[in-house]
């Protein structure tokens, strides 16, 4: 590459200010290289010039212009930060100065996609175009928040998010130097009121900083904390849908620390508060919050190892390695899990990051110390799910997540007990334990070990010996083969007999009865004890005499 290709390079995406030739000067948009060049060559007059950069944008943004020939339309936010990045973006929002909706609405027809009205009092209507694979993009466009381009950029949450596309000049528009910012890995505010103007910010804020790996600027930080107060004023679903962007997201547990240190639990998830610096018996080595911050980074860390064909890779953790090793054959069985949907916005991963951040929030609450000093907390596991349950609702989260995440939380100290049977006592679960486990837990069952093991490892962290991560390893195998394996034989048999069957052969009237004996008939099923429609009515004969003596 020449010096002056060199030179030009440096300005790639910035309006750049010549005399002669010679570049004296730069900005981010044609006034802030004009102002700048008048500054050192106020007598001369230079030429404005865009320098035009390699970034990939979606081919939809070609289309949107193409059906808009005569339109002034920008391509805004967090898309082009994207695009600078070569990131390609499912959400494209556009701004422009008038007929938002309307605007939309033709946008739609042109491209044969969904049309609806996202917020009729900004003028804002949103384009859904589905794709052959069924991914959808989301195209929003709003009129300007403020008098003009600028004033609607300055009005947005950090710089970065701030850089404008025209679609029909190619060029950049940069009055915040969100470029600058982006090059720096930094997130700063637009003004010093984008947090207070919009709290909810403070959420986005840490999101995109874990998201994209940016330290997020000192005066923006110091915003955040003095604006985590005016967090009761966001709707829950705002809130909601930023914490399990978070959840969803890398460094789950970073991200939740960085939201502790803001002071933002008080505000948004209160009984998560009492956590910190609440001490624990051995095996624990950290207090309970310290411990709940090294399982999310452990699940973290073990659904990367199972979801992602990882078979050929060596770690220097040799308990990742072990758990390759040993559960590495069921990495597709975790990814369609994964894929499972228990609410069309939210992932079943984020329900239970949600649940680890919540399965020992009750501990402080139920902390109790025995004889011999030995800190207890009887029914932290059932409290806490409650606990759960009812912050899931206040987060207007779906009756199937809420359900979830409640069963996760209830039922997350059995893998220990399995654990601890296997270790101490070298005594498999049976095949009653294995059927009650999932019984119980139904699809939360895989997600009850995957925490499980996060779990043992924030308990144990150095002090984790070999020998107990392979008990857990097994337990793991064992629930999971009978989970996807041995499905028909342990954990849901197929009905010998159903409530009428029963009545008839009983003489029984409709009643709770009735259920309880299916319940017992399949459960020995599950243990092999019941084969055959015969003996399914001999074991009903044989509970019904002994349950009427008692």
């Amino acid at each position: 590459m020449s010096k002056d290709s060199q030179a030009t390079s440096a300005y790639a995406g910035r309006w750049v200010a010549r005399v002669r030739g010679r570049i004296i000067a730069q900005g981010g948009t044609p006034q802030q290289a004009l102002q700048a060049a008048q500054k050192s060559r106020h007598k001369e007059k230079p030429e404005i010039i865009y320098m035009p950069a390699p970034y990939s944008r979606s081919p939809l943004v070609d289309k949107v212009r193409d059906a808009l020939p005569n339109q002034e339309i920008y391509l805004v936010g967090g898309a082009v930060r994207d695009m600078m990045l070569n990131r390609l973006s499912h959400d494209l929002d556009f701004a422009l100065p008038s007929n938002g909706i309307s605007t939309a609405r033709r946008v739609a027809n042109a491209l044969k996609a969904d049309f609806m009205v996202l917020d009729d009092e900004r003028d804002t209507g949103r384009v859904i175009v589905t794709e052959s694979d069924d991914t959808r993009t989301f195209l929003d466009f709003a009129t300007y928040r403020g008098n003009n381009l600028e004033e609607d950029l300055r009005a947005r949450d950090f710089t970065i998010n701030a850089i404008v596309y025209d679609l029909h000049a190619n060029t950049i528009i940069d009055p915040l130097n969100g470029a600058s910012d982006l090059r720096a890995k930094i997130i700063r505010a637009c003004s010093k009121t984008s947090i207070t103007d919009d709290s909810v910010r403070i959420l986005r804020a840490v999101r995109q900083a874990a998201g994209l790996q940016f330290k997020i600027e000192i005066e923006t930080r110091k915003s955040m904390k003095h604006a985590a107060s005016l967090l009761p004023n966001v709707s829950p679903e705002r809130k909601r849908d930023e914490l399990f962007k978070i959840l969803e997201g890398p460094k789950p547990d970073a991200s939740m620390r960085a939201l502790e240190m803001l002071g933002v639990f008080p505000h948004l998830m209160p009984e998560l508060s009492a956590m910190k610096g609440m001490e624990q018996s051995p095996p624990h080595i950290y207090d309970v919050w310290e411990h709940t911050l090294k399982v999310l980074g452990y699940l973290e860390t073990i659904l990367a190892t199972l979801t992602t064909d990882q078979s050929s890779q060596k770690t220097n953790d040799p308990f990742t390695d072990l758990l390759s090793h040993q559960l590495g054959r069921f990495r597709e069985k975790f990814a369609g899990h994964f894929e499972e949907s228990l609410n069309t916005d939210r992932s079943v991963r984020a329900a239970l990051f949600f649940a680890a951040l919540y399965h020992d929030a009750e501990k402080p609450a139920t902390k109790s110390v025995d004889a011999a000093g030995r800190i207890r907390f009887f029914d932290h596991d059932v409290k806490g799910a409650a606990v759960a349950s009812k912050r899931g609702q206040a987060f207007n989260l779906s009756n199937d997540e809420v359900e979830r995440i409640k069963k996760i939380v209830k039922n997350h100290m059995r893998f220990h007990f399995f654990t601890n049977q296997v270790e101490d006592k070298k005594q498999e679960p049976s095949r009653k334990a294995i059927y009650r486990f999932f019984r119980d837990s139904g699809e939360a069952g895989v997600d009850l070990v995957l925490l499980g093991l996060a779990d043992l490892r924030g308990t144990r962290g150095h002090t984790l010996s070999q020998e107990t991560w392979i008990a857990a390893l097994n337990v793991a195998q064992i629930l999971l083969e009978n989970y996807w394996e041995k499905r028909e034989e342990t954990v849901a048999p197929p009905r010998l007999l159903n409530g009428n069957d029963l009545m008839h052969e009983l003489s029984l009237e409709p009643g709770r009865v009735v259920g309880q004996l299916l319940e017992a008939i399949r459960e020995g099923q599950a243990i092999g004890r019941i084969n055959t429609r015969e003996d399914a009515i001999t074991f009903a004969r044989e509970w019904l005499t002994e349950n009427q003596k008692s």
